[in-house]
């Protein structure tokens, strides 16, 4: 049976990624990495660029761990931006993603070590695109934001290798497109439009008109109950969720998913008995909160490990 180390959204954060690894058991040999148990492995969940110091270290790390066949890992969205950043549209000859300034400030860390134009940019834009959107083994399923069945479905159908080549990645930005909004799901998560004449500004301070929603079955049928990374949840609406907004569970018998993306804060806490956030910010102040999953076993909070930066 194999027990797995599940590593969350780094974003360029490489001293608490190889303290996380160090406290975990994994040592660095000969340009590789081992674990004093042959049948461990990881299992990363992402979002590896972006907001942090280091991320050509990090993105060397992840890569040694793959390539010791030991490891997994799974695209996130800054992974998923930043491909779209960097790739013109074939017919029109526009980028993906915007340069706008919002979009060149998320991206300013990335952009400072790997420059548009870069043949060491464009070797790991290469790499993201191997990255699959999901993770899937018996027992155990991953992904970066949300596991919606119906989105997980159509992904599966029109990516059967669970990865992006160059073709599908322009039909992910057109909206009119049901990979689209498959794609949009998996790694950035379900979004509920707000009323009119409601907005909030997130933690990038980004205004938005649509609030992240809860997609898993303890979510609570208020506005404010069900709204995720929220900093200010009194400027959203006071009363209930509209009918079918909470459509999108995840079925409380289905095997244990883990996943990132929110910057949660606080004590580490499971979602269900079933699902499992572990990003707390370490982006930024927070830790990198891990999980040691053992197949079969139900999840615990005793699995969880903060790892703080190191001193």
């Amino acid at each position: 049976m194999t027990t797995t180390d599940i590593i969350p959204d780094i974003h360029g954060q490489s001293a608490k990624l190889a303290s996380a690894l160090a406290g975990l058991g994994w040592r660095q040999r000969g340009g590789s990495w081992r674990h004093a148990d042959p049948g461990r492995r990881l299992l990363f969940l992402g979002d590896f660029i972006d907001r942090g110091p280091d991320n050509a270290g990090v993105i060397a790390m992840v890569r040694a761990c793959l390539d010791s066949g030991r490891a997994d890992a799974i695209m996130g969205n800054h992974e998923l931006n930043a491909l779209q950043f960097h790739s013109r549209h074939p017919e029109t000859g526009l980028w993906l993603r915007p340069h706008s300034e919002k979009n060149l400030r998320q991206h300013a860390a990335f952009l400072s070590e790997f420059p548009m134009g870069d043949p060491q940019t464009r070797a790991v834009l290469d790499w993201m695109t191997t990255l699959p959107l999901w993770h899937e083994t018996p027992g155990l399923r991953a992904v970066h934001a949300a596991w919606v069945d119906s989105a997980i479905t159509g992904l599966a159908t029109a990516l059967p290798d669970r990865r992006l080549p160059p073709e599908a990645l322009v039909r992910a930005t057109d909206p009119a497109c049901a990979l689209h909004h498959a794609v949009e799901v998996t790694a950035k998560g379900p979004e509920l439009p707000l009323p009119e004449g409601f907005a909030l500004i997130d933690k990038d301070g980004t205004t938005r008109d649509a609030m992240r929603l809860a997609w898993w079955p303890a979510g609570a049928p208020s506005w404010r109950a069900a709204a995720l990374s929220v900093p200010d949840p009194a400027a959203l609406p006071e009363g209930d969720l509209p009918p079918g907004a909470l459509a999108q569970l995840y079925p409380p018998d289905a095997p244990p998913v883990f996943f990132g993306h929110y910057w949660l804060t606080g004590t580490p806490r499971l979602q269900a008995s079933n699902v499992l956030c572990l990003d707390y910010s370490a982006g930024r102040d927070g830790p990198l909160v891990t999980y040691r999953h053992e197949p079969g076993a139900p999840l615990s909070l005793q699995n969880l490990r903060a790892h703080p930066a190191p001193a």
